[in-house]
């Protein structure tokens, strides 16, 4: 703990106070006697940590910011103040614990997306407003989200992609995509990040109408012919597949309400979408079990023992603003064995094993809420004066 004024490490407890939230412990320095208070999971969110935990849960789940203010009782700028708050909690925390995995076979893809406004109807050189996309990568076995990355689609982004999902997984692995030629075509990313050490390979699929003599609307285009090819080492052709990924962001399409096609829930700023794609990536690889591995995506991978609760993602950090080191890749209400790094981390903010309750899963927060909540009408809320924070 260090002092928020000189930065210095020589600080004594100074008594407590309890809020809604926790019990904050209060410190004196012993340099320069100024006195402050324990960082907070929410920072200065004046919001009760268990509602909070309940508009994240909603939030990946599809619904949208005016949706979970309504049933929340929220304004709408409260939901956004927590889904920045939560979105960059959730990104540092899937950041220092999905290291050095083990992953036989990764698939790569990307999903498009627009922010603000639709790009035929915008100058290209925007770079905060009109197309986008989010690079993720999928391991195949797990069903882990590797890594990912929203940006405009062009070199340096894809090289940036490339190069965080090198640094993650060390060892040879194959490696599939499509054949978008910031990939695969000349002197591309792969080749420039992963050199000889990949087995890479490109699967590219033909759509066509099955039958001419019917009406385009009523003949849908399907997939009638598959192409794969060897780019880089020796790859599995039989494994060489994006099916995977794509299957992935349909998750992602589906329950991140950003990505839905056709709806007014289109992200109005670029910073926002980030935070919202971060706090889903972490709910699906950490807290939601997957059907196909019986188990969540981290716990297929190595990476947990058990299925997280989405308190997890909101470690307490220092005064000088950066979350700890210990508690970023702790588990809320107990003990979390990095099997990845062989750490030991241990951060204690309830039993010191992980009871029943603690692992109940996040998709039982919404019955719970219902539950626990009165059956008489919410006040009628006070017209803000603010302004709007748009999403």
């Amino acid at each position: 703990m260090n002092c928020h004024c000189c930065q210095s490490d020589e600080v004594k407890k100074a008594g407590r106070f309890t809020n809604k939230n926790f019990a904050v412990q209060r410190y004196q320095c012993n340099r320069c006697g100024k006195t402050f208070s324990d960082k907070q999971p929410l920072d200065g969110l004046r919001v009760d940590f268990k509602q909070a935990c309940q508009v994240v849960n909603l939030l990946c789940e599809g619904m949208g910011i005016r949706a979970v203010g309504r049933i929340m009782n929220l304004h709408r700028d409260t939901v956004l103040s927590i889904l920045e708050t939560a979105g960059a909690k959730m990104a540092t925390f899937q950041d220092g614990m999905v290291q050095d995995v083990k992953a036989e076979n990764v698939q790569i893809d990307e999903i498009y997306s627009y922010v603000g406004i639709k790009p035929q109807n915008l100058d290209r050189t925007d770079e905060e407003r009109g197309e986008f996309f989010t690079y993720l990568s999928v391991d195949r076995a797990s069903k882990l989200i590797i890594n990912w990355r929203t940006s405009k689609r062009n070199k340096e982004n894809t090289l940036g992609f490339l190069r965080d999902l090198r640094c993650r997984v060390p060892n040879r692995c194959q490696l599939t995509s499509d054949a978008f030629a910031g990939y695969c075509r000349g002197n591309a990313a792969v080749q420039q990040v992963f050199g000889k050490d990949v087995d890479y390979a490109t699967e590219t699929k033909v759509w066509g109408r099955t039958n001419a003599d019917i009406s385009r609307y009523f003949n849908p285009m399907v997939v009638i012919g598959i192409k794969r090819k060897m780019r880089i080492g020796n790859p599995d052709l039989t494994k060489a597949t994006t099916c995977h990924a794509e299957r992935t962001n349909l998750s992602v399409r589906t329950f991140t309400r950003r990505f839905t096609r056709c709806t007014l829930g289109f992200s109005k700023k670029l910073e926002n979408m980030r935070f919202a794609v971060a706090m889903f990536i972490c709910h699906f690889n950490f807290c939601r079990k997957h059907s196909t591995v019986n188990q969540t995506p981290a716990q297929a991978a190595g990476l947990t023992d058990h299925a997280c609760a989405m308190s997890a993602a909101f470690p307490k950090a220092n005064r000088s603003g950066k979350p700890d080191a210990a508690s970023s890749s702790a588990t809320c209400r107990g003990r979390w064995r990095s099997c990845a790094s062989s750490r030991r981390l241990n951060l204690r903010t309830g039993p010191s094993s992980p009871s029943a309750a603690s692992q109940t899963r996040c998709r039982s927060a919404i019955w719970a809420w219902m539950a626990a909540s009165s059956p008489s009408p919410p006040a009628p809320r006070r017209a803000s004066s603010r302004k709007a924070n748009w999403a």
